[in-house]
C-alpha cells in the first residue's frame, strides 16, 4: 500500500506535527516522519505558516485583515519583531525592520537554502529578494535595480552590503570574478570610512547617495560595475552638531595609523588637536573602533587596487583638510585678515605641493578681474574663515568624487558584449528633524521623485500582469504626488528655480529675500505655506524664517538659514587656480582646467542635484524594480525594544500603507495552477491523489468543491486570482485540518511496516548473533579450563616441595608465595615508629627478606619523623631527653610527665614583684615557678615563688627575697622514686648558711630540668629510696619519709621526720 501512495501525499504527511519559522543557519522543521532541508518537493511556501499566523504574524502584508488598517500593520510587524523575524513582504517589497543585535540569520548555509528558489517559497529574507532579482534577470534578459531607502540608522548600508556578499557566494566563480567580486565587496568599506559618519541617530549614517551597477553576462557571472553617487554632505567636513561626528576616515588616520605615517603628514595622535573634528564634542565613541577600521580600509584600497603612490597622496589630502581646519585668522589694524601662525599653512602647503606664499595669498586675498586688470582685495576674518571652509570642502568633495571615479576603474567591465545589470540603489530616507535644513529639502524631494516613480512601477507591473492573464484591471484611486514634485523641480516657478535666481541675480541676496519670493511665487499652493500666509492657528508653528511643504508622508517645516550659501557652494577663481599648481596628481585631476577655461557660473547644487537626480529615476525606470525598506525598531538601538510611535512614523513616511493599498486594490493572493493545485489537492475528491488533466481545470474542480464564490476569484491564462485574504486563510484552515488526518493515516500505516520489517530483521540479525556468541563462549570456556587444570597442577606440586631447594617444580609456587607475602606487607605497613605489632608475620622463604624490610622501614619512618620535626620542636625534644635521663625507670610519676609539654616558665616576669625584679635583673631570670618550702624546723608549709637565673636560684616571699643559692654551692638534689612532687636541694655550708632546702613542686621534672641545665649539674640529682638526710642547720640533721597509701599529703610524723604520703600507682 505504502508503495502506491504519491509522493505528494508522503510529502504532505511530513509535514505533519510543529511548523514555524526560525532561524538557526536553517529553516527548522519539527516532523514525525520526515525531517528534510531545502529538496524539490520539500518547499515552505508561505502558506505554510498560515496556521502559525497568530503567534509570528502573517509574512505578506497582502494576506492582512484589515489591509487598511494601520494598528493590525504595526502589530503583525510587533509580533515578528518579537520572534526575531525581522523580514516581512509587501508582495515583493521587503519590510526590514532593525534588531539593533547579531541574529545568525546571514550565514553562507543560509544563502545556499535561498539561492534559485521562488521567492514565496522560504520564509522572508533579504537574500530571497537578491536571489530572484538575479534569476528574473536572467530567464528575462534585462535590467533590474533594487531600491534600499528608510531613515539614517534603520541599516540600509547594512542591507546593501548583505546583497552584494549573497551575489559574491551565489554567483558563478572564476579568479578573475573572484578578484572583481572582492573589489565590489570592499569598495562599500572604502565608501563608508570617506562617506559615512556618526549622527544623533546612527553610528555609520551614509552622508550621501549611492547608485551601484552590478554587471552580469548571460551566463550570470559578475563582470563589472559602475558606482554613481549623490549629494556628499559636505558641510560635515567643517561642522558638526553636538553628539556627531566628522566623516571615519579623518579618525581612522588619526588613531589608526602607524607613527611614521603620521609624522609624515605633521599628525598627532589625538583628536582633540583639530578643529574640525572636535565640534561635536564626541571624537571618541566607545562602539566604534577606529584603529581596525583604519587596517580595514588600507584593506580594501590594496584590494581595490590603489598603488603606494595613490595610496600617499590620497592620505595626504585628508591631513591637509586637517590641517586647513586649524589655520587661524586675526584682524590687523585695518579690519583685515592677517594669518596667526604659519606652522599648519606650511603642512597644508607641503602636503598639496604649493608654494607656501602663493597658499597664503589665496587664504587672505581674493582677486578680482576687471577687464584686463587683476586686483587683489583683502579678506576680513570672517570672509577668510569662510574661504578657508569652501577650500576644505572643495578639496574633500572632489576628492570624494574621485576616489568614486577611482573604485569605478577597478570594476570596469572589459568585456563589449551585452550585458544586463542589477543596480542597488542605497539612498537617504525621508527626513524629519527639529531643525530642517538645505540638506533635508533635498533629500526629501528626492524621496517624492522616488515615490512617484514608487507607484507608477508598481501599478505599473500590477496592470502588466493582469493584462497577462487576461483579468480585468480595476483602476487604483491613490495620492499622485507629482503636484508636490512640480512644486519642488518646475522650470521657472519651481523653488529650485526661485532659490537658483536669487543665487544668481545681481545685488544682496539673502535666505529671507529667498522666502519673500517664494512667498510671492507659490502663494495659494495647497502644499506650501510659510508664516506670511498662513492661517492665525497654523501661524503659530511656524517661524517666520520657516516655510512648510506638505510631502506625501506628511508636513515638514524647512529653515531658510543657510539656503543660499549651500546653494551656491562657491569656491573662488584664484583658489581653483591655486589648486591647479598642485604636485598632488589627485588633486590636479579634481581642480581641471577645463574649469577654469569656462567663464560660465557652475551650476548651483540644488541644479545639480535635480538634474543627476532626473537622470536616476530615467535609468529606474528603464529598469524592473524590487524594494527593500528599512525600519528603525527604536532610538535607542535597544535589542529587542520596538517603539510603536517610531515605526508608525516612518510606515508613513516611506509609503508603505499606501503601496499595500495598491497592491490590495485587485486580488490579494495569485498563484500559477500547478502549485496551487499541487497544495491544495487533498482537499477535493476529484482531484485527490491524483489529478491527470490540465492544472487550470484541476483548479476549477477544487474551487468548484471548496465553494468559491463568483466574485472572490478569477482565473486567468496561467494563475488562479484570489480577492480576500480570508478566503485563503479558510482553504488554509480546511487544508491543515485534513493535513493532519493524512499525516495521522500515513504514519499509522508506515509506522506498522516499519516496525514489522524492523522486527523481522532484528530477529534473525538475533539469531545468528546467538549462535556465533554460544560457539565462541564454549571455546573459550575449554581453553580456559584446561589452563586451570595445569595451573592448579603445578601449584600442588609446589606446595608440596616448598621445603626444598628452589628447583623448576617449586619455583613458581615459591615466587608466588612471595608475591602473596609482598602484597599482605604493602598493605599492613606500620605507619609510625612506634607500631611493634603491624608486621605480618613472614612465610619460611622470606624470613630474613622480612627481617631486613623491617629495619629499612623502621629506618624510613625514622628519617620521614625526623625530618618532619620543627627547630622549636627538636629543642623541646631535647629537654624531654634529658628529663628521660634523669628519671625514666628510676621515679613512679615520670611516665605520666612524658606527654605533658614543657613551658617557658610558670609565673610571667610582670607577676613577680618588680623590687624583685631589680635586685635580680642582671642575673637575667630563665625561669620561675610557684612552690611550697616547708620550715626547717617544724616542717610548716610556706607559699614561695622560685627563681632560676643563669647564676643562681632564689626563694621568693611575695616582695622579699629569702634565699639566694648560687648553682656553686648546690651540693646536689634529692628526690623519692615515688609519685611525690617534694624535692630537698642540698647547700653546701657557708657564711650566714641556713641550711638545706625542702620543696614541693607541682611542676617537678620540669624544674629539675631546668635547673640542670641551668647549673650544668645533671649528675647532683639523686632518685633515693627510702628516707633522704638533709640538714637543717649546721651540725643538725632532718629526714624525710616517703611511702604509698590511698591519699597523698605531707604532714610531720611522730618520730619528728617529715612524712611524705603519694599516691600508690599501678605501675608500681
Amino acid at each position: 500500500m505504502i508503495a502506491s501512495v504519491s509522493i505528494s501525499l508522503l510529502k504532505i504527511a511530513s509535514w505533519r506535527g510543529d511548523i514555524w519559522e526560525g532561524w538557526a543557519g536553517q529553516i527548522i522543521l519539527r516532523c514525525d516522519l520526515l525531517q528534510s532541508r531545502k529538496t524539490h518537493d520539500n518547499q515552505l511556501d508561505m502558506e505554510w505558516t498560515l496556521a502559525a499566523r497568530d503567534r509570528v504574524g502573517i509574512q505578506d502584508f497582502v494576506l492582512l485583515d484589515p489591509h487598511t488598517s494601520e494598528t493590525a500593520f504595526l502589530d503583525n510587524l510587533r509580533k515578528r519583531f518579537s520572534e526575531d523575524l525581522i523580514y516581512t513582504y509587501i508582495g515583493t517589497l521587503l519590510v526590514s525592520v532593525n534588531p539593533y543585535k547579531e541574529i545568525n540569520i546571514f550565514t553562507k548555509d543560509l544563502m545556499e537554502i535561498y539561492m534559485g528558489v521562488n521567492f514565496f517559497e522560504l520564509p522572508p529574507h533579504i537574500y530571497a529578494l537578491a536571489d530572484n532579482a538575479y534569476h528574473t534577470m536572467l530567464q528575462e534578459m534585462n535590467n533590474h535595480f533594487i531600491l534600499i531607502s528608510g531613515e539614517s540608522g534603520a541599516g540600509k548600508t547594512e542591507a546593501s552590503k548583505k546583497i552584494l556578499q549573497f551575489y559574491a557566494v551565489s554567483c558563478p566563480s572564476t579568479d578573475l570574478l573572484t578578484s572583481l567580486r572582492d573589489r565590489m565587496v570592499v569598495s562599500s568599506a572604502a565608501l563608508e570610512a570617506f562617506g559615512n559618519a556618526k549622527t544623533l541617530k546612527n553610528d555609520n549614517s551614509s552622508r550621501f547617495g549611492k547608485y551601484m551597477d552590478i554587471q552580469f553576462n548571460s551566463e550570470g557571472e559578475a563582470v563589472g560595475g559602475h558606482i554613481l553617487s549623490y549629494l556628499l554632505e559636505k558641510s560635515r567636513v567643517v561642522h558638526q552638531n553636538h553628539g556627531e561626528r566628522n566623516f571615519h576616515v579623518f579618525y581612522q588616520l588619526v588613531e589608526g595609523a602607524e607613527d611614521k605615517l603620521l609624522q609624515s603628514l605633521g599628525l598627532e595622535r589625538d583628536c582633540q588637536h583639530y578643529s574640525y573634528l572636535v565640534q561635536g564634542e564626541c571624537a571618541n565613541v566607545s562602539s566604534i573602533n577606529d584603529k581596525n577600521e583604519w587596517k580595514t580600509v588600507q584593506q580594501a584600497l590594496i584590494v581595490i587596487e590603489f598603488t603606494e603612490d595613490d595610496t600617499e597622496s590620497l592620505f595626504g589630502i585628508i591631513s591637509s583638510v586637517l590641517h586647513l581646519g586649524n589655520v587661524h585668522f586675526e584682524p590687523d589694524a585695518r579690519g583685515y585678515a592677517t594669518l596667526l601662525g604659519k606652522a599648519e599653512v606650511g603642512w597644508v602647503s607641503k602636503l598639496l605641493g604649493i608654494h607656501e606664499q602663493v597658499l597664503l595669498e589665496a587664504l587672505t586675498y581674493r582677486k578680482i578681474e576687471a577687464k584686463t586688470d587683476e586686483v587683489l582685495s583683502p579678506y576680513t576674518v570672517d570672509h577668510a574663515i569662510y574661504a578657508r571652509d569652501a577650500l576644505a570642502k572643495a578639496i574633500y568633495g572632489r576628492t570624494f568624487t574621485w576616489l568614486v571615479n577611482r573604485i569605478n576603474e577597478s570594476l570596469v567591465n572589459k568585456d563589449s558584449t551585452k550585458k544586463t545589470v542589477i543596480g542597488l540603489l542605497d539612498i537617504y530616507g525621508f527626513e524629519v528633524f527639529y531643525v530642517n535644513s538645505f540638506e533635508q529639502f533635498c533629500i526629501n524631494y528626492c524621496n517624492e521623485k522616488l515615490q512617484q516613480l514608487f507607484i507608477q512601477l508598481t501599478l505599473k507591473s500590477e496592470q502588466e500582469e493582469y493584462e497577462a492573464e487576461g483579468v480585468e484591471w480595476e483602476p487604483v484611486q491613490y495620492f499622485n504626488n507629482k503636484i508636490i514634485c512640480d512644486l519642488v523641480e518646475e522650470k521657472h516657478r519651481g523653488i529650485i528655480a526661485v532659490l537658483d535666481e536669487e543665487c544668481l541675480r545681481p545685488g544682496e541676496a539673502t535666505d529671507l529675500t529667498f522666502l519673500e519670493r517664494l512667498e510671492e511665487k507659490m502663494g495659494g499652493h495647497p502644499h506650501f505655506v510659510t508664516h506670511k500666509l498662513a492661517e492665525k492657528k497654523t501661524r503659530k508653528t511656524l517661524d517666520r524664517g520657516d516655510f512648510r511643504l506638505l510631502h506625501y508622508a506628511g508636513e515638514v517645516t524647512y529653515c531658510v538659514v543657510g539656503f543660499i550659501d549651500k546653494n551656491n557652494d562657491l569656491l573662488y577663481r584664484n583658489i581653483k587656480e591655486v589648486m591647479r599648481q598642485s604636485k598632488n596628481p589627485i588633486v590636479r585631476q579634481c581642480f581641471s582646467s577645463t574649469d577654469m577655461d569656462s567663464r560660465k557660473r557652475p551650476e548651483t547644487v540644488a541644479t545639480q542635484f535635480r538634474t543627476s537626480l532626473i537622470k536616476l529615476t530615467n535609468t529606474l525606470a528603464s529598469k524592473e524594480a524590487w524594494y527593500v525598506r528599512c525600519l528603525k525598531s527604536n532610538e535607542a538601538k535597544e535589542p529587542g525594544k520596538f517603539d510603536e510611535a517610531l515605526v508608525r512614523h516612518q510606515v508613513k513616511y516611506l509609503g508603505l500603507m499606501e503601496h499595500l493599498r495598491v497592491r490590495r486594490a485587485g486580488f490579494a493572493y495569485r498563484r500559477r495552477y500547478d502549485i496551487f493545485l499541487k497544495r491544495y489537492k487533498p482537499l477535493c475528491p476529484a482531484t485527490w491523489p491524483h489529478w491527470y488533466g490540465l492544472p487550470a481545470d484541476g483548479v476549477a474542480k477544487l474551487v468548484e468543491h471548496l465553494g468559491y464564490k463568483p466574485d472572490e476569484y478569477k482565473m486567468g491564462r496561467t494563475k488562479i486570482f484570489i480577492r480576500h485574504a480570508r478566503t485563503l486563510y479558510a482553504t488554509e484552515d480546511a487544508f491543515d485540518v485534513c493535513k493532519n488526518e493524512l499525516a495521522t493515516k500515513l504514519q499509522a500505516k508506515y509506522r506498522g511496516y516499519k516496525a514489522k520489517g524492523d522486527f523481522r530483521r532484528q530477529k534473525q540479525a538475533a539469531t545468528r548473533i546467538e549462535t556465533c556468541w554460544r560457539g565462541v563462549r564454549a571455546r573459550k570456556e575449554r581453553e580456559k579450563r584446561a589452563w586451570a587444570v595445569k595451573i592448579i597442577k603445578k601449584f600442588i606440586k609446589g606446595y608440596l616441595r616448598r621445603g626444598e631447594a628452589v628447583s623448576a617444580d617449586n619455583s613458581e609456587y615459591l615466587a608466588f608465595v612471595r608475591q602473596n607475602f609482598l602484597n599482605r606487607l604493602r598493605d599492613n605497613l606500620p605507619k609510625t615508629v612506634l607500631d611493634k605489632t603491624t608486621w605480618p608475620t613472614p612465610p619460611p622463604v622470606v624470613k630474613e627478606p622480612s627481617a631486613l624490610l623491617r629495619v629499612l622501614h623502621m629506618r624510613h619512618l625514622v628519617r620521614k619523623y625526623v625530618r618532619g620535626i620543627t627547630p622549636q620542636r627538636k629543642a623541646e625534644l631535647e629537654v624531654k631527653w634529658i628529663t628521660s635521663v634523669l628519671f625514666k625507670g628510676k621515679k613512679d610519676s615520670y611516665p605520666q610527665s612524658v606527654a605533658k609539654p614543657f613551658v617557658a616558665t610558670r609565673i610571667s616576669e610582670q607577676d613577680i614583684n618588680v623590687r624583685v625584679v631589680e635586685t635580680i635583673r642582671n642575673e637575667r631570670i630563665k625561669y620561675s615557678t610557684p612552690v611550697v618550702k616547708y620550715d626547717r624546723s617544724g616542717f610548716k608549709p610556706r607559699q614561695r615563688q622560685l627563681i632560676l637565673t643563669q647564676a643562681a636560684l632564689y626563694m621568693v616571699e611575695e616582695v622579699k627575697i629569702k634565699q639566694r643559692v648560687g648553682y656553686a654551692a648546690l651540693q646536689g638534689v634529692s628526690v623519692s622514686n615515688l609519685s611525690d612532687n617534694i624535692m630537698i636541694l642540698h647547700v653546701a655550708c657557708e657564711p650566714k648558711h641556713k641550711g638545706d632546702l625542702v620543696l614541693e613542686c607541682e611542676h617537678l621534672f620540669e624544674v629539675l630540668t631546668k635547673l640542670s641545665i641551668l647549673a650544668n649539674k645533671q649528675s647532683v640529682i639523686k632518685v633515693v629510696q627510702g628516707s633522704i638526710k638533709f640538714d637543717i642547720q649546721p651540725g643538725k640533721e632532718g629526714f624525710v619519709d616517703f611511702s604509698s597509701g590511698q591519699e597523698p599529703m605531707v604532714y610531720k610524723a611522730k618520730n619528728g621526720h617529715l612524712m611524705v604520703v603519694s599516691l600508690r600507682t599501678r605501675t608500681r
